[in-house]
């Protein structure tokens, strides 16, 4: 009998001990996605992201990177600022 017949996902990746690593990356997808829709929506190039967040190209390539889970705080802060958006986290119970 299959043992994760009726638990959900999230107990699967916890006892598969992947789940930060899953969240992350899933995360990182998201924020890049929307990273990358609001410098379209404002005429922003990578380019001129990076000399708005007084950065390198290679720093906004790794920010829009999808796969790429290191980004910082300090540094998606910059990038929202950088194209008048507003970063906003939240914690919700699991």
């Amino acid at each position: 009998m299959n043992p994760y017949i009726g638990s959900d996902f999230d107990d699967f990746l916890a006892e598969d001990g992947i789940q930060e690593d899953v969240t992350a990356a899933a995360l990182k997808r998201v924020l890049a996605y929307q990273l990358e829709q609001a410098m379209i929506k404002h005429g922003v190039s990578q380019t001129e992201m990076a000399r708005r967040m007084k950065t390198s190209r290679t720093t906004v390539r790794r920010l829009l990177d999808a796969e790429d889970t290191s980004v910082t705080l300090a540094t998606l802060t910059r990038a929202s600022m950088a194209l008048g958006e507003r970063l906003q986290l939240t914690l919700h119970p699991l």
